[in-house]
């Protein structure tokens, strides 16, 4: 049964922009930022100290299971 909030295409493609970055993570002010939020209040992202957007845990298993389609 699927229990996971939907996420919108452009949320989709922040949270792959997400583990495209890495480490340095995605700065502030970019116009994904609305979805970083969306994510951040979901759990798969977090705002780090320096303001960058770092994905979570939670987010690599979401991406690995939306996007990379891998179970």
């Amino acid at each position: 049964m699927w229990n996971e909030p939907y996420l919108e295409t452009c949320c989709r493609s922040a949270l792959h922009r997400l583990t495209l970055v890495g480490r340095h993570g995605r700065p502030p002010g970019l116009a994904d930022q609305p979805c970083l939020r969306r994510l951040e209040a979901m759990g798969l992202a977090a705002e780090r100290p320096d303001g960058r957007f770092a994905i979570t845990d939670e987010g690599r298993e979401r991406h690995a299971a939306l996007v990379l389609k891998v179970d």
